[in-house]
Protein backbone atom coordinates (compact mmCIF):
# COMPACT_ATOMS: atom_id res chain seq x y z
CA UNK A 1 0.00 0.00 0.00
CA UNK A 2 1.32 3.73 -0.90
CA UNK A 3 -0.22 6.76 -0.10
CA UNK A 4 -0.50 10.09 -1.82
CA UNK A 5 -1.22 13.17 0.35
CA UNK A 6 -1.63 16.94 -0.20
CA UNK A 7 -2.90 19.60 1.38
CA UNK A 8 -6.97 19.94 2.13
CA UNK A 9 -7.12 22.90 0.05
CA UNK A 10 -4.92 24.92 -2.59
CA UNK A 11 -5.48 28.24 -3.47
CA UNK A 12 -4.37 29.61 -6.80
CA UNK A 13 -4.22 32.45 -9.13
CA UNK A 14 -3.59 36.49 -8.43
CA UNK A 15 -5.94 37.29 -5.29
CA UNK A 16 -5.12 34.14 -3.82
CA UNK A 17 -4.37 35.84 -0.84
CA UNK A 18 -7.61 36.56 -0.02
CA UNK A 19 -8.88 33.48 1.26
CA UNK A 20 -7.32 34.35 4.70
CA UNK A 21 -10.33 36.02 4.98
CA UNK A 22 -12.27 32.55 5.22
CA UNK A 23 -10.19 31.12 8.08
CA UNK A 24 -12.03 30.34 11.55
CA UNK A 25 -10.10 30.52 14.64
CA UNK A 26 -9.17 32.93 17.23
CA UNK A 27 -5.73 33.32 16.73
CA UNK A 28 -3.07 32.83 14.33
CA UNK A 29 0.83 33.37 14.40
CA UNK A 30 2.39 34.40 11.21
CA UNK A 31 5.98 33.62 10.45
CA UNK A 32 8.07 35.25 8.09
CA UNK A 33 11.39 35.99 7.01
CA UNK A 34 13.28 38.98 5.97
CA UNK A 35 12.16 42.28 4.63
CA UNK A 36 10.61 41.18 1.48
CA UNK A 37 7.03 40.45 2.47
CA UNK A 38 7.13 43.22 4.43
CA UNK A 39 8.52 45.48 1.81
CA UNK A 40 5.89 44.60 -0.80
CA UNK A 41 3.25 45.14 1.56
CA UNK A 42 1.90 40.99 0.96
CA UNK A 43 3.05 40.92 5.17
CA UNK A 44 0.51 43.75 5.48
CA UNK A 45 -2.31 41.98 3.13
CA UNK A 46 -2.32 38.80 4.84
CA UNK A 47 -2.57 40.33 8.20
CA UNK A 48 -5.01 42.17 7.39
CA UNK A 49 -7.32 39.21 5.79
CA UNK A 50 -6.20 37.45 8.82
CA UNK A 51 -7.90 40.05 11.55
CA UNK A 52 -11.28 40.51 8.94
CA UNK A 53 -11.51 37.22 9.63
CA UNK A 54 -11.90 38.01 13.68
CA UNK A 55 -8.51 36.48 14.72
CA UNK A 56 -6.13 37.96 16.93
CA UNK A 57 -2.57 37.76 15.16
CA UNK A 58 1.06 38.04 16.61
CA UNK A 59 4.03 38.23 13.71
CA UNK A 60 7.30 36.10 14.18
CA UNK A 61 9.66 37.97 11.78
CA UNK A 62 13.51 37.50 10.59
CA UNK A 63 13.43 34.02 9.87
CA UNK A 64 17.09 33.93 8.04
CA UNK A 65 18.16 31.77 4.71
CA UNK A 66 18.78 28.14 5.82
CA UNK A 67 16.77 28.15 9.33
CA UNK A 68 18.75 26.86 12.30
CA UNK A 69 17.43 24.92 14.44
CA UNK A 70 18.08 27.53 17.24
CA UNK A 71 14.96 29.50 15.31
CA UNK A 72 12.78 27.03 15.66
CA UNK A 73 13.31 26.46 19.38
CA UNK A 74 12.87 30.29 19.12
CA UNK A 75 9.38 30.49 17.29
CA UNK A 76 8.06 27.10 19.31
CA UNK A 77 8.54 29.29 22.32
CA UNK A 78 6.57 32.12 21.17
CA UNK A 79 4.20 29.79 19.51
CA UNK A 80 3.69 28.22 23.07
CA UNK A 81 3.09 31.62 24.88
CA UNK A 82 0.79 33.00 22.06
CA UNK A 83 -0.90 29.63 21.65
CA UNK A 84 -2.48 30.03 18.34
CA UNK A 85 -5.26 27.91 16.40
CA UNK A 86 -3.31 29.01 12.70
CA UNK A 87 0.06 28.95 11.92
CA UNK A 88 0.46 31.06 8.78
CA UNK A 89 3.99 30.96 7.05
CA UNK A 90 4.71 33.60 4.71
CA UNK A 91 7.56 33.68 2.36
CA UNK A 92 9.97 31.24 0.45
CA UNK A 93 11.08 28.16 1.44
CA UNK A 94 13.22 29.21 4.64
CA UNK A 95 10.03 30.15 7.01
CA UNK A 96 7.97 27.94 6.03
CA UNK A 97 10.38 25.43 6.82
CA UNK A 98 11.14 26.66 9.93
CA UNK A 99 7.19 27.04 10.43
CA UNK A 100 6.36 23.59 9.89
CA UNK A 101 9.71 22.10 12.73
CA UNK A 102 8.02 24.81 15.15
CA UNK A 103 4.87 23.40 14.49
CA UNK A 104 6.60 20.02 15.74
CA UNK A 105 7.80 21.49 18.98
CA UNK A 106 5.06 23.77 19.82
CA UNK A 107 2.16 20.56 19.79
CA UNK A 108 5.13 18.52 21.43
CA UNK A 109 7.16 20.67 23.55
CA UNK A 110 9.35 17.74 25.05
CA UNK A 111 10.07 16.90 21.25
CA UNK A 112 13.53 17.25 20.57
CA UNK A 113 15.78 18.59 16.73
CA UNK A 114 16.83 14.82 16.79
CA UNK A 115 13.04 13.45 17.31
CA UNK A 116 11.78 15.20 14.15
CA UNK A 117 14.39 14.02 11.92
CA UNK A 118 13.43 10.59 12.39
CA UNK A 119 11.84 10.00 8.64
CA UNK A 120 8.14 9.63 9.19
CA UNK A 121 8.29 8.85 13.16
CA UNK A 122 6.18 12.61 14.21
CA UNK A 123 3.30 12.10 16.22
CA UNK A 124 -0.01 13.56 14.82
CA UNK A 125 -0.22 17.45 14.49
CA UNK A 126 -3.57 19.38 14.79
CA UNK A 127 -4.07 19.41 18.19
CA UNK A 128 -3.25 22.79 18.67
CA UNK A 129 -3.19 24.14 15.48
CA UNK A 130 -3.37 23.96 11.44
CA UNK A 131 -0.80 25.37 9.45
CA UNK A 132 -0.99 27.71 5.96
CA UNK A 133 1.59 28.01 3.94
CA UNK A 134 2.16 31.07 1.31
CA UNK A 135 4.98 30.67 -1.19
CA UNK A 136 6.90 33.63 -2.69
CA UNK A 137 9.85 31.58 -4.21
CA UNK A 138 8.52 29.17 -7.57
CA UNK A 139 11.39 26.35 -6.23
CA UNK A 140 10.79 24.24 -2.81
CA UNK A 141 7.03 24.12 -3.13
CA UNK A 142 7.22 23.36 0.71
CA UNK A 143 3.66 25.17 0.40
CA UNK A 144 2.65 21.70 -0.61
CA UNK A 145 5.15 18.84 0.48
CA UNK A 146 5.20 16.27 3.79
CA UNK A 147 9.37 17.94 3.75
CA UNK A 148 11.15 20.67 5.63
CA UNK A 149 14.85 21.48 5.66
CA UNK A 150 16.69 22.66 8.78
CA UNK A 151 20.06 23.61 9.52
CA UNK A 152 22.57 22.61 12.12
CA UNK A 153 25.30 24.83 12.02
CA UNK A 154 27.43 23.29 14.54
CA UNK A 155 27.79 20.71 12.56
CA UNK A 156 27.36 22.26 9.30
CA UNK A 157 24.55 19.81 7.88
CA UNK A 158 21.49 20.42 6.64
CA UNK A 159 18.74 18.11 7.48
CA UNK A 160 15.56 16.86 6.13
CA UNK A 161 12.33 16.45 8.55
CA UNK A 162 10.21 14.11 6.59
CA UNK A 163 6.44 13.43 7.35
CA UNK A 164 2.64 13.39 5.79
CA UNK A 165 1.82 15.24 9.40
CA UNK A 166 3.62 18.15 8.55
CA UNK A 167 2.02 18.81 4.69
CA UNK A 168 0.21 21.86 5.70
CA UNK A 169 -3.56 22.07 5.62
CA UNK A 170 -3.87 24.92 3.18
CA UNK A 171 -1.56 26.18 0.16
CA UNK A 172 -1.71 29.59 -1.03
CA UNK A 173 0.30 29.84 -4.36
CA UNK A 174 -0.31 33.37 -5.35
CA UNK A 175 1.60 34.02 -8.20
CA UNK A 176 1.66 37.99 -7.37
CA UNK A 177 4.09 37.37 -4.47
CA UNK A 178 6.54 35.48 -7.21
CA UNK A 179 6.70 38.39 -9.42
CA UNK A 180 8.96 40.02 -6.79
CA UNK A 181 11.61 37.92 -6.94
CA UNK A 182 15.32 38.84 -7.65
CA UNK A 183 16.78 37.22 -11.14
CA UNK A 184 19.02 35.06 -9.38
CA UNK A 185 16.52 33.47 -7.48
CA UNK A 186 14.25 32.93 -10.26
CA UNK A 187 17.17 31.01 -11.83
CA UNK A 188 17.72 29.17 -8.45
CA UNK A 189 14.28 28.55 -7.42
CA UNK A 190 14.13 27.37 -11.11
CA UNK A 191 16.28 24.63 -10.87
CA UNK A 192 14.99 23.40 -7.48
CA UNK A 193 11.57 22.92 -9.44
CA UNK A 194 12.78 20.72 -12.26
CA UNK A 195 15.51 18.79 -10.02
CA UNK A 196 12.61 17.72 -8.03
CA UNK A 197 9.99 16.66 -10.83
CA UNK A 198 13.08 14.69 -12.42
CA UNK A 199 14.09 12.93 -9.48
CA UNK A 200 10.32 12.11 -8.33
CA UNK A 201 9.71 10.66 -12.19
CA UNK A 202 12.67 8.21 -11.42
CA UNK A 203 12.92 7.69 -7.56
CA UNK A 204 11.89 4.21 -6.42
CA UNK A 205 8.84 5.88 -5.01
CA UNK A 206 7.13 6.99 -8.35
CA UNK A 207 3.22 5.70 -9.13
CA UNK A 208 0.88 6.75 -11.51
CA UNK A 209 -0.52 9.28 -9.25
CA UNK A 210 3.15 11.10 -9.13
CA UNK A 211 4.43 10.56 -12.79
CA UNK A 212 2.05 12.90 -14.36
CA UNK A 213 2.68 15.54 -12.38
CA UNK A 214 6.38 15.75 -12.81
CA UNK A 215 6.50 15.37 -16.65
CA UNK A 216 3.97 18.34 -16.77
CA UNK A 217 5.98 20.15 -14.53
CA UNK A 218 9.13 19.22 -16.30
CA UNK A 219 7.27 20.90 -20.04
CA UNK A 220 6.22 24.06 -17.94
CA UNK A 221 9.61 24.27 -16.53
CA UNK A 222 11.40 24.01 -19.84
CA UNK A 223 8.85 26.07 -21.55
CA UNK A 224 8.96 29.15 -18.78
CA UNK A 225 12.21 29.05 -16.70
CA UNK A 226 14.90 30.85 -19.10
CA UNK A 227 11.45 33.37 -19.76
CA UNK A 228 10.95 34.45 -16.33
CA UNK A 229 14.51 34.70 -15.45
CA UNK A 230 14.69 37.20 -18.01
CA UNK A 231 11.56 39.02 -17.13
CA UNK A 232 8.55 37.77 -18.97
CA UNK A 233 5.28 38.29 -15.65
CA UNK A 234 3.37 35.37 -17.96
CA UNK A 235 6.25 32.83 -17.71
CA UNK A 236 6.82 34.12 -14.04
CA UNK A 237 3.54 33.30 -13.19
CA UNK A 238 3.83 30.03 -15.04
CA UNK A 239 6.75 28.57 -12.75
CA UNK A 240 4.61 29.30 -9.86
CA UNK A 241 2.59 26.67 -10.68
CA UNK A 242 5.04 24.38 -12.33
CA UNK A 243 6.96 23.98 -8.94
CA UNK A 244 3.94 23.25 -7.44
CA UNK A 245 3.08 20.52 -9.20
CA UNK A 246 6.80 19.69 -9.11
CA UNK A 247 5.91 19.63 -5.30
CA UNK A 248 3.25 17.67 -5.18
CA UNK A 249 4.74 15.05 -7.36
CA UNK A 250 8.39 15.04 -5.07
CA UNK A 251 6.23 15.01 -1.99
CA UNK A 252 4.86 11.70 -2.36
CA UNK A 253 7.41 10.45 -5.25
CA UNK A 254 10.60 11.32 -2.60
CA UNK A 255 13.55 12.68 -4.30
CA UNK A 256 17.08 10.97 -5.27
CA UNK A 257 20.63 11.58 -4.43
CA UNK A 258 20.81 15.36 -5.79
CA UNK A 259 19.65 16.30 -2.75
CA UNK A 260 21.03 14.42 -0.92
CA UNK A 261 24.63 15.66 -2.06
CA UNK A 262 23.05 19.34 -1.89
CA UNK A 263 21.68 18.67 1.66
CA UNK A 264 25.08 18.11 2.81
CA UNK A 265 27.30 20.46 1.06
CA UNK A 266 25.27 23.29 1.36
CA UNK A 267 26.74 24.57 4.80
CA UNK A 268 30.16 21.87 4.77
CA UNK A 269 31.68 25.11 3.91
CA UNK A 270 30.43 28.14 5.35
CA UNK A 271 33.59 28.69 7.33
CA UNK A 272 34.82 29.76 4.14
CA UNK A 273 32.61 32.31 3.90
CA UNK A 274 29.60 30.75 1.98
CA UNK A 275 27.02 28.67 1.24
CA UNK A 276 26.28 26.35 -2.03
CA UNK A 277 22.82 27.57 -2.56
CA UNK A 278 20.56 24.67 -2.62
CA UNK A 279 19.30 25.59 -5.94
CA UNK A 280 22.36 25.71 -7.60
CA UNK A 281 23.43 23.13 -6.10
CA UNK A 282 20.48 21.48 -7.70
CA UNK A 283 21.61 22.24 -10.80
CA UNK A 284 25.53 21.48 -11.03
CA UNK A 285 24.80 18.25 -9.59
CA UNK A 286 21.96 17.18 -11.46
CA UNK A 287 23.33 16.35 -14.44
CA UNK A 288 26.39 14.01 -12.70
CA UNK A 289 23.36 12.29 -11.13
CA UNK A 290 21.73 11.60 -14.59
CA UNK A 291 24.43 9.86 -15.67
CA UNK A 292 25.46 7.62 -12.60
CA UNK A 293 21.76 6.53 -12.42
CA UNK A 294 21.43 6.18 -16.37
CA UNK A 295 23.76 3.14 -15.24
CA UNK A 296 20.65 1.74 -13.90
CA UNK A 297 18.46 0.14 -17.04
CA UNK A 298 15.17 1.22 -15.30
CA UNK A 299 16.23 4.49 -14.73
CA UNK A 300 17.82 5.03 -18.18
CA UNK A 301 14.55 4.04 -19.33
CA UNK A 302 12.48 6.98 -17.63
CA UNK A 303 14.91 9.53 -18.24
CA UNK A 304 14.35 8.75 -22.06
CA UNK A 305 10.57 9.04 -21.30
CA UNK A 306 11.46 12.54 -19.67
CA UNK A 307 13.73 13.21 -22.56
CA UNK A 308 10.91 11.99 -25.46
CA UNK A 309 8.12 13.99 -23.21
CA UNK A 310 10.53 17.66 -23.73
CA UNK A 311 11.19 16.66 -27.97
CA UNK A 312 14.91 16.40 -27.36
CA UNK A 313 15.45 13.89 -29.94
CA UNK A 314 17.87 10.79 -30.06
CA UNK A 315 17.37 6.98 -31.34
CA UNK A 316 17.61 5.32 -28.98
CA UNK A 317 17.69 5.99 -24.76
CA UNK A 318 22.02 6.64 -24.39
CA UNK A 319 21.31 9.34 -27.23
CA UNK A 320 18.11 10.35 -24.75
CA UNK A 321 19.90 10.51 -21.75
CA UNK A 322 23.03 12.18 -23.29
CA UNK A 323 20.85 15.15 -24.83
CA UNK A 324 18.74 15.12 -21.62
CA UNK A 325 22.13 16.50 -19.73
CA UNK A 326 23.26 18.67 -22.46
CA UNK A 327 19.84 20.40 -22.37
CA UNK A 328 20.03 21.08 -18.46
CA UNK A 329 23.70 22.29 -18.91
CA UNK A 330 22.76 24.47 -21.32
CA UNK A 331 20.16 25.68 -18.77
CA UNK A 332 22.46 26.27 -16.48
CA UNK A 333 24.14 28.30 -19.01
CA UNK A 334 21.75 30.36 -19.46
CA UNK A 335 20.81 31.01 -16.18
CA UNK A 336 24.62 32.08 -15.34
CA UNK A 337 24.76 28.82 -13.03
CA UNK A 338 28.29 27.41 -13.03
CA UNK A 339 28.41 23.69 -13.79
CA UNK A 340 30.42 22.86 -11.07
CA UNK A 341 31.74 23.64 -7.34
CA UNK A 342 35.60 24.67 -8.02
CA UNK A 343 33.89 27.11 -10.37
CA UNK A 344 31.17 28.58 -7.84
CA UNK A 345 31.38 31.99 -6.56
CA UNK A 346 30.53 32.82 -3.14
CA UNK A 347 27.82 35.23 -4.59
CA UNK A 348 27.27 31.98 -6.35
CA UNK A 349 27.98 33.27 -9.96
CA UNK A 350 30.78 31.17 -12.22
CA UNK A 351 34.45 32.32 -11.61
CA UNK A 352 37.60 29.89 -12.60
CA UNK A 353 38.21 29.28 -8.66
CA UNK A 354 35.30 29.25 -6.72
CA UNK A 355 35.47 30.25 -3.02
CA UNK A 356 35.57 26.03 -1.88
CA UNK A 357 39.85 25.33 -2.75
CA UNK A 358 40.34 21.78 -3.70
CA UNK A 359 42.43 21.05 -0.78
CA UNK A 360 39.33 21.95 1.57
CA UNK A 361 36.92 19.98 -0.94
CA UNK A 362 39.25 16.85 -1.01
CA UNK A 363 39.58 17.49 2.77
CA UNK A 364 36.05 17.20 3.64
CA UNK A 365 34.61 15.29 0.92
CA UNK A 366 34.29 11.59 2.32
CA UNK A 367 32.53 12.80 5.08
CA UNK A 368 29.78 14.26 3.59
CA UNK A 369 29.62 11.43 0.82
CA UNK A 370 29.19 9.25 4.72
CA UNK A 371 26.48 11.99 5.80
CA UNK A 372 24.62 12.38 1.96
CA UNK A 373 25.05 8.47 1.76
CA UNK A 374 22.82 8.63 5.42
CA UNK A 375 20.26 11.77 3.97
CA UNK A 376 16.70 11.16 3.57
CA UNK A 377 16.41 11.35 0.15
CA UNK A 378 18.74 8.48 -0.70
CA UNK A 379 16.59 5.57 0.07
CA UNK A 380 14.41 6.32 -3.01
CA UNK A 381 17.46 7.29 -5.75
CA UNK A 382 17.19 4.18 -8.35
CA UNK A 383 21.12 3.43 -8.35
CA UNK A 384 22.39 2.80 -4.33
CA UNK A 385 25.79 4.19 -4.39
CA UNK A 386 28.52 2.97 -1.93
CA UNK A 387 30.71 5.50 -0.03
CA UNK A 388 33.43 5.20 -2.96
CA UNK A 389 30.88 5.97 -5.55
CA UNK A 390 29.25 8.78 -3.52
CA UNK A 391 32.92 10.22 -3.27
CA UNK A 392 33.90 9.82 -7.44
CA UNK A 393 30.18 11.35 -7.72
CA UNK A 394 31.04 14.38 -5.53
CA UNK A 395 34.50 14.79 -7.10
CA UNK A 396 32.78 14.84 -10.59
CA UNK A 397 30.96 17.40 -9.02
CA UNK A 398 33.52 19.76 -7.97
CA UNK A 399 36.04 19.06 -11.23
CA UNK A 400 33.03 18.67 -13.54
CA UNK A 401 34.45 15.54 -14.53
CA UNK A 402 32.77 12.74 -16.47
CA UNK A 403 30.95 10.37 -14.72
CA UNK A 404 31.92 6.79 -16.19
CA UNK A 405 31.69 4.75 -13.52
Amino acid sequence: MARFTLPRDLYHGKGALEALKTFKGKRAMVCVGGGSMKKFGFLDKAVGYLKEAGMEVELFEGIEPDPSVETVMKGADAMLKFRPDWIVAIGGGSPIDAAKAMWIKYEYPDTTFEDMCKVFGIPELRKKAHFCAISSTSGTATEVTAFSIITDYQKGIKYPVADFEITPDVAIVDPELAETMPKKLVAHTGMDAITHAVEAYVSTAHCDYTDPLALHAIKMIQNDLVGSYNGDMAKRDSMHNAQCLAGMAFSNALLGIVHSMAHKTGAAFADKGAHIIHGAANAMYLPKVIAFNAKNPEAKKRYGEIADFMHLGGNNDDEKVKLLIDYLRKMNDDLNIPHCIKNYGADSYPVEQGFVSEETFLERVHDIAVNALGDACTGSNPRQPSVEEMEKLLKCCYYDTEVDF
